[in-house]
């Protein structure tokens, strides 16, 4: 049955498109995200986590880049171009068809004669041409079209002034106005540095504070809009234009090319999930983002709006596996020697979180000028996570470095990174902490923290062992049964299931990791009967909840929507467990659930199937992969072996 609209539902009245509705695009140093009425409302320059120049995402007074048909505002159609992150989108309109085609330009490699003074990676064939391009063409009829670029610097705080480049009408450039002229809150850019070259084959004019151009196009007709931001030389014709999109197009394809992806009906969504995860990546360090976005909210209208567009240092398994996965080893090696230098560089005290450029201060300040999407305040820049006391990172390096090293010796500057991080794990995992989900209410003895700290134990002995040290192996080893049995004897309740903390009965769908990182085989009752309680008492609509607000003190107001990453989690856990049957029903849904561009949002309503939270989520997308993974590995075992038990 069809439920009503909730009473004072923001949809009804809201003058922002839905979050799943954004497209996204990456040239893996920024990201911007493009609504589907043509207004580019998101990006931010010249980095990821740099403060924006459009912002409407956020508010709608805070600059975005539209260009599309007059009188129109919802498309008959998007896509990405496949195998690419470049999207077309295709318009009606009463007197013919359009298509415009988005991309942030990647080209061939520009330093030549110079080092990148940004890149720690070695340097690849290619690299951001910071360039973001939009193709226009009249298919069919003629169709007035319109563009209007109206940044705002500074995150909707600095307005900016445009000026001619030369003497035609082609060219203008957007600077900061000189009566707001100040340093950002950010460190990476000052705002009077900063700026924006509009080339394009319009004739543009100047309306305050936006550069507009206007054409009538008729059948055939292309025209091109390019903005650029570095001194990276723009396309200047419609054929420099056309080759540059055509280059970036072909680049994405060639990258994904190298990944293996399985021959399956779900062969599309890991191919979108890898690019999205590639999107999110920052090339000059091999960091990848959990987001492109700041405060978009995980309760319509409420706080819980943070900033995702830095690095989680526990997110380095699933990462590594994820793209050993899909064979995709130039990506899981980036990433990994990004993680490894921060490591070596930190010693034994690691933070939960990095900037994408391996920043440690993530200081967080609400931009209180900022309306909020929908309403939905404070917006937060940085995040006051950060400091946070959160022991699951200890066993996320030692782990990444086994899944690394591949049962191979490690050399002797990750060996030391093993000794201190597994001696870290060890020193403190009898002390409570605030949890993978970040709680800003008191430390727990979280099950999942425990876990983790076992993970280190565990992993660190198999390293130990194949270094030869067996004194050291066998006292990890040791270690980590105690953890075990202290986990076993503390975090289980009456009914034989693993619980949020020590001190707690509440469910918590973090311990789905258990039988995933082997702390436990899915075949012990314990396991069972967890993923049992959990989708039946910890789930909306089938959908899997981080936790129940009501029995969690997290020190915040507001409900959430199911977190579709725990929603995965419970598909790879059904498999574990051998539950394949309902492990593909499940996985089914939560594909089905995608945006219409197979893009994920943090969490997703139940109700409505509005996705909630920062976008694209990148955990979402690896997750998604492991689950899919998992559930192709069972039906194929499932085809070689036939059924011997229920699944």
């Amino acid at each position: 049955m069809i439920e009503p609209p909730v009473a004072d539902d923001p949809l009804d009245s809201s003058h922002f498109p839905p979050i799943e509705d954004y497209a996204f695009l990456s040239d893996c140093d920024t990201t911007a995200l493009v609504a589907p009425d043509g207004g580019v409302e998101w990006l931010c320059l010249p980095r990821m986590d740099s403060p924006s120049v459009f912002g409407a995402l956020l508010d709608r007074d805070a600059g975005q880049f539209r260009v599309a048909p007059s009188g129109v505002s919802v498309p008959a159609a998007r896509r990405y171009i496949p195998g690419t992150l470049v999207t077309e989108t295709s318009w009606w309109t009463t007197g013919g068809w359009l298509v415009v085609t988005d991309a942030l330009l990647i080209g061939p490699w520009h330093h030549t004669t110079q080092r990148s003074p940004a890149h720690h990676r070695a340097p690849t064939d290619y690299e951001a041409s910071h360039v973001l391009i939009r193709l226009i063409h009249c298919v069919n009829g003629k169709v007035q079209v319109n563009m209007e670029c109206s940044p705002v610097f500074d995150y909707g705080r600095t307005p900016v002034e445009w000026a001619y480049a030369d003497g035609g009408y082609t060219e203008a450039v957007a600077t900061a106005t000189k009566k707001s002229r100040r340093s950002s809150d950010a460190v990476h850019v000052e705002t009077n540095d900063l700026q924006l070259r509009l080339t394009t084959d319009l004739n543009v004019g100047f309306e305050g504070t936006s550069a507009t151009a206007r054409t009538l196009l008729k059948e055939g007709d292309r025209r091109f809009v390019a903005l650029s931001w570095s001194d990276h030389e723009p396309p200047r014709t419609l054929s420099e234009a056309s080759d540059a999109l055509r280059w970036t197009c072909h680049h994405w394809q060639h990258w994904l090319d190298r990944g293996r992806f399985p021959d399956h009906r779900w062969r599309g969504h890991l191919q979108r999930s890898a690019l999205t995860l590639k999107g999110l990546s920052f090339a000059p360090t091999g960091a990848i983002a959990a987001a492109a976005t700041t405060s978009l909210p995980e309760t319509p209208g409420g706080e819980r709006n943070w900033d995702y567009r830095y690095t989680w240092i526990r997110d380095t398994v699933a990462t590594l596996w994820a793209f050993n996965t899909l064979r995709l080893d130039w990506e899981a090696n980036d990433f990994f020697n990004f993680v490894a230098d921060i490591a070596d560089a930190e010693g034994g005290h690691l933070q939960l979180m990095y900037g994408v450029g391996g920043e440690r201060i993530l200081t967080e300040k609400t931009l209180d000028h900022l309306s909020g999407y929908e309403g939905a305040r404070p917006v937060r820049v940085g995040n006051g996570a950060y400091s946070q006391r959160q022991h699951d990172v200890w066993g996320a390096i030692v782990r990444a470095i086994d899944l690394h090293t591949g049962g191979h010796r490690v050399e002797d500057r990750l060996w030391r990174i093993v000794q201190t991080q597994v001696e870290c794990a060890l020193e403190h995992w009898r002390e409570p902490d605030q949890g993978i989900w970040e709680v800003r209410s008191g430390a727990q003895h979280f099950t999942s923290s425990k876990v983790a700290c076992w993970m280190a134990a565990d992993a660190g002995a198999r390293i130990a062992g194949r270094r030869g040290e067996d004194a050291l192996a066998a006292r990890w080893r040791s270690a980590a049964e105690e953890i075990r049995d202290d986990v076993l004897c503390n975090a289980v309740d009456e009914r034989g299931v693993f619980t949020q903390h020590y001190d707690t009965k509440a469910l918590d769908a973090s311990v789905l990791l258990i039988p995933l990182l082997g702390f436990l085989p899915g075949s012990d009752e314990r396991v069972r009967n967890t993923v049992h309680a959990i989708m039946d008492e910890l789930t909306e609509d089938e959908m899997v909840l981080r936790y129940r607000v009501e029995d969690t003190e997290d020190g915040l107001a507001g409900d959430e929507g199911t977190f579709t990453i725990c929603s995965f989690w419970l598909v790879s856990a059904l498999v574990a467990i051998g539950e394949l049957h309902r492990a593909r029903a499940l996985c089914g849904k939560l594909l089905g659930s995608a945006s219409q561009l197979q893009l994920y949002a943090e969490e997703i309503d139940p109700r409505s199937g509005r996705h909630l939270g920062n976008f694209p989520q990148a955990f979402t997308h690896l997750a998604l992969i492991n689950a899919v993974t998992a559930v192709i590995r069972g039906e194929r075992l499932l085809t070689e072996t036939g059924p011997t038990a229920p699944t």
